[in-house]
């Protein structure tokens, strides 16, 4: 079974007025430890699929799966519940929270989950020196680079062991440097740990990354190429 799968999945913005056509019959599948890149020009709908994916928003027809579970079918709460314990969310402008130290914003969502403290501290400090910042642990958000903050915007991604992260334009607010090391542990930790990754993205540093790219033209998938296999 996949582990994101789309049927012909519409998004409608304004019906009643001027109707904007976000997507137009995306059916897709993401497999367990893709490292994958959505990519195409602004209003293509990139960002609107990704909210799909992860239960944000609700399509105006058509279905998401996630293990075969309907996203569409749950109540509210139930799905906000199943966003917590299953997928995790990196954004571009990072999310932080601004009074938390960078241990406790990467806490946060174990704390959500009624984790024990010992587990939570155990897994917090291992994922903030995975990402190198062990050094920087009590930082608060306000007191690190851009780079810094979107390695502990990862980091919490990852805290709820997540069956996937979706990646909003990751790099959009980073410099080069910062942006390829963040690029480098992404990459890392899709070989190492097969955590899965779906990224919305107009950078050709994370495009050429990517082992698997899904092109978007006015809301349709208009090509779906996988590097890495030759």
């Amino acid at each position: 079974m996949s582990l994101v799968q789309t049927d012909n999945l519409c998004k409608t913005y304004h019906p009643e007025t001027v109707p904007v056509h976000a997507l137009r019959d995306v059916s897709l599948t993401i497999e367990r430890g893709e490292f994958t890149s959505i990519v195409g020009p602004s209003g293509s709908g990139k960002t609107t699929l990704l909210n799909m994916l992860g239960g944000l928003d609700l399509p105006t027809s058509g279905v998401v799966r996630v293990d075969g579970i309907d996203l569409g079918g749950m109540r509210d709460g139930q799905r906000i519940a199943f966003r917590l314990r299953n997928i995790g969310f990196v954004f571009q402008h990072f999310n932080l929270i601004p009074v938390f130290t960078a241990r406790e914003n990467v806490a946060f969502v174990m704390l959500l989950q009624n984790r024990c403290k010992s587990d939570m501290l155990r897994r917090t400090d291992a994922l903030l020196d995975a990402v190198g910042l062990s050094d920087r642990k009590d930082a608060r958000p306000r007191e690190l680079s851009g780079g810094q903050q979107q390695r502990v915007a990862v980091a919490r991604a990852l805290a709820s062991e997540p069956k996937f992260i979706l990646a909003d334009e990751p790099t959009a607010n980073l410099d080069s440097e910062s942006a390829m090391n963040l690029l480098d542990i992404m990459e890392r930790m899709n070989r190492d740990q097969q955590a899965t990754f779906v990224f919305s993205t107009h950078d050709p540093r994370v495009i050429e990354r990517a082992l698997r790219v899904v092109t978007m033209v006015d809301g349709a998938v208009v090509k779906d190429e996988r590097h890495g296999d030759e």
